[in-house]
């Protein structure tokens, strides 16, 4: 490809609502422009690095068995009304209506519609497993797009699907796409870690997503440097930090504590650890015959994780108490809340750590005053114990080899073990060896393919661009001739050098737009192109070419004999998985 045949429109700033650094670099490297909120048109630099992550993608599925299909982006209301999602996706849906008055939706996934075409063309276990793929746009109402394509409305996405006759038959569908997801990634050049997850809206049972380790990532990441665990925090099982409860040591006692209704300042009036005193949270769960009030308990300097509450029987679907039902149940306002003579009785749970506490604070339901010297069993019956808070750097591992440590990641991927979730639902079964129906065993997996670019440049940059890992850039090699439309021995060398690239099937770009040097090697180092190559006059009397890495801070000089083995050597090298 030659620079003055191709398209490029970097630009020097970035628009005032790109907020992170890959929305920045894309728009000025003119990768993408905003068509409208959420929603990116995809240039033809931009348009080159998503055929790469897409070609990635595609061969690792092929090569894990997975058959491709494509299904489409607008699909019958009448499927997801079926599954049940129609209205448990909420707003994020788009749902629209045709000349004839019949629903439809925009899709932001492709369960039902995959599910649907299994029913019909599924019979019989012996067209089991099969596995289904494709790479098509998807669309979610995003509240607030943000972030460029990290947070897009529109996207591109590969989804499948297995069907399997069991559950051992889905564990392998499922460990196979698991191997492919890490040899994917790997092959894209990036810094990943695969965490244990919650399913949320998807449904199933268990679940793993694939990050990319970036401190601009929007999740938290526990894992263990000692072991191989790691899940995200929503799911990363917290251990009690107590082994056991010691025996009482203290009395009960109400004590004045005049203004002070959190846990921190309880703890500086009564010069005790923030560890000694316990926080309560009030949850309320809307039944028909009226609303269910739940007190939790964590430890002070601890937080609720709201997935795991949901997640304890009788609590799915809970929101936050109003200030008016908790004193309605509490007899006061927030700040002064404990488990000790409630107003109107509540559902009582705490987290393992509380539960083996001793001689612990909380509220006394008074204003200005909390309880100290609280104990399980005196003061208190045995409660119900939970997992109810997030992991802290420190924590125990659950694994038992280590502790935990925190980073950010950017998710790019996830696996899923639908079961019979969506069969079950959609009625779609096969004739199993017994001759019965069965509900088909279904597995889903997704990588955001167009989520990967932004992920790739928040973990790969520096303050002159993006820096690209070789399988994705738009181009692997850029040539910068030093007056290639004024010297004939410069632009000889570097036509032949051009078609020497070209022979070793090296993705190369001739910048031949007769711009200034500065100007040159600014556009080439925004765009991130990993390797460079200036060929002047003087270099070329000397026998020598200049080449500089993406990564490197100074350039070296190559002979004309050496310079195409070593640039496709480095390449080869750093695309090798």
């Amino acid at each position: 490809m030659k620079a003055s045949r191709f398209f490029i429109a970097t630009l020097k700033e970035a628009p005032a609502d790109a907020e992170i650094v890959s929305h920045k670099l894309m728009i000025r490297s003119g990768m993408i422009r905003r068509a409208a909120g959420g929603i990116y048109s995809y240039m033809p630099l931009g348009l080159r690095s998503i055929r790469k992550v897409e070609a990635i993608v595609r061969e690792e599925m092929n090569r894990a068995g997975a058959i491709e299909l494509l299904m489409p982006a607008v699909q019958p209301g009448e499927l997801w009304q079926e599954s049940g999602r129609w209205e448990q996706y909420g707003p994020e849906l788009l749902r629209l209506k045709d000349r004839n008055d019949r629903d439809f939706v925009v899709g932001p996934t492709h369960e039902e519609v995959v599910t649907d075409i299994a029913r019909r063309e599924i019979k019989s276990y012996r067209q089991l497993p099969v596995n289904f793929y494709q790479i098509q746009t998807k669309f979610r109402d995003e509240i607030r797009p943000r972030f460029g394509v990290m947070r897009g409305r529109e996207f591109i996405m590969k989804d499948a699907y297995s069907f399997d006759k069991d559950a051992a038959g889905l564990q392998v569908s499922y460990q196979k796409m698991y191997d492919a997801y890490v040899r994917i990634f790997t092959r894209l050049g990036l810094h990943f870690r695969a965490v244990a997850a919650d399913n949320g809206s998807i449904g199933g049972s268990g679940s793993h997503e694939f990050h990319v380790i970036a401190e601009t990532g929007e999740d938290d990441i526990a894992y263990c440097a000692d072991s191989s665990y790691a899940a995200n925090v929503e799911q990363a099982e917290a251990l009690p930090l107590l082994a056991g409860r010691a025996a009482p040591a203290e009395a009960l006692h109400k004590t004045p504590t005049p203004g002070k209704a959190k846990c921190e300042a309880v703890a500086e009036l009564l010069g005790i650890p923030l560890q000694r005193t316990v926080k309560s949270i009030v949850l309320a769960v809307d039944r028909d015959d009226g609303t269910d009030v739940w007190l939790l308990l964590v430890r002070g300097d601890h937080a609720l994780n709201e997935v795991k509450a949901s997640k304890v029987p009788g609590l799915a679907g809970f929101r936050f108490a109003t200030e008016a039902e908790i004193v309605e149940w509490f007899g006061t306002p927030p700040g002064y809340l404990g488990p000790i003579q409630t107003k109107k009785p509540v559902r009582l749970v705490v987290d393992r750590t509380v539960a083996n506490m001793s001689d612990f604070v909380c509220g006394a339901n008074e204003v200005d005053f909390h309880y100290t010297g609280v104990n399980w069993g005196r003061d208190l019956p045995e409660p119900e114990v939970a997992d109810l808070r997030n992991v802290v750097p420190g924590d125990p591992s659950p694994d038992g080899r280590g502790v935990l440590s925190m980073c950010r990641g950017i998710e790019v991927g996830h696996v899923f073990q639908l079961g019979t979730k969506y069969s079950d639902a959609m009625n779609a079964t096969f004739l199993g060896e017994n001759g019965k129906p069965q509900p088909i065993v279904m597995g889903c997996y997704g990588i955001g393919v167009t989520r990967i670019l932004g992920a790739a440049i928040e973990q790969n940059f520096d303050e002159r661009g993006i820096i690209w890992p070789e399988s994705i850039a738009p181009f692997e090699v850029v040539l910068c001739p030093m007056g290639y439309d004024r010297s004939e021995t410069v632009r000889a060398q570097t036509d032949r050098l051009y078609e020497a690239l070209l022979a070793e099937d090296i993705d190369v770009i001739l910048d031949d737009r007769g711009e200034r040097p500065g100007v040159m090697f600014a556009d080439w180092e925004l765009i991130g192109v990993p390797h460079r190559l200036v060929i002047g006059e003087r270099g070329l009397k000397e026998g020598k070419i200049e080449y500089q890495g993406r990564r490197d801070t100074q350039a070296e000089l190559l002979t004309i004999e050496q310079v195409v083995s070593v640039v496709t050597g480095k390449i080869r090298a750093a695309k090798a998985v």
